[in-house]
């Protein structure tokens, strides 16, 4: 991702890294060809809850869903919510389908490549929720400007959630752990951190399930820390 200044959200990132892994199944490729284009998200023009679903329903927004795990069980459990899902990698996308078909979800739309390329198009305060569960931690400090918790993205999301809107973000990664808080304590004007002491980040809260990224990093020893800010 590109170097940007700090505040700036016209100043932004862009996708590094691979967009596929292993071949899709069949089934999978049948789903990108075939389901993906009915819910994608529009390529141009404003993207608004009633151009999505139809009606001013609240509005979520996901950045990197990896296996749609978070995204599909958050969709489920509020069908009257519009939810939007932001993924460059296609496997994961595939995965994502393989929820929204299994589930029978109308209230999801996808977006298969770089997530602020629709954040930008979003209205402002038009967000009731964004979440970003365990981003690319690009661990080494040259890569630093290629994280998602930087302060153009940071001043962007801000700026599309409505005032008591909700960002939620979590890591397993240490590195991405401070760089992440120390970005956030500049954008106090924008957020306020809802903590009640150390539970509030050690213990996952009500209504947000389990990734499979959280579970390999549990498995792998790691612990996981989860951050919820509400819009000033």
């Amino acid at each position: 991702m590109t170097a940007h200044k700090p505040g700036d959200p016209t100043t932004l990132n862009r996708l590094y890294g691979r967009s596929q892994g292993r071949p899709l199944r069949k089934s999978q490729q049948e789903l990108v060809e075939t389901l993906l284009p009915q819910i994608a998200v529009p390529e141009d023009g404003t993207v608004t809850a009633q151009r999505l679903f139809g009606e001013d329903v609240p509005l979520h927004f996901e950045i990197g869903f990896g296996g749609g795990e978070h995204l599909a069980d958050r969709a489920n459990m509020l069908p009257n919510h519009g939810f939007i899902g932001c993924e460059p990698f296609v496997n994961g996308v595939a995965s994502a389908l393989t929820h929204v078909r299994d589930l029978g979800l109308t209230n999801v739309r996808l977006h298969m490549g770089d997530a602020l390329s629709v954040l930008e198009r979003i209205p402002d305060g038009a967000l009731s929720f964004v979440y970003l569960l365990h981003p690319d931690p690009w661990p080494k400090g040259r890569h630093a400007k290629r994280r998602m918790m930087n302060d153009g993205p940071l001043a962007m999301i801000a700026a599309k959630l409505r005032p008591g809107g909700e960002f939620r973000f979590s890591t397993d990664h240490p590195i991405y752990l401070r760089h992440a808080l120390m970005t956030m304590r500049r954008h106090t004007a924008d957020f306020e951190w809802l903590v009640d002491g150390p539970q509030s980040w050690q213990n996952r809260p009500g209504g947000w399930c389990e990734t499979r990224y959280e579970a390999k990093a549990r498995k792998q020893g790691h612990e996981v820390w989860y951050f919820r800010y509400q819009r000033v």
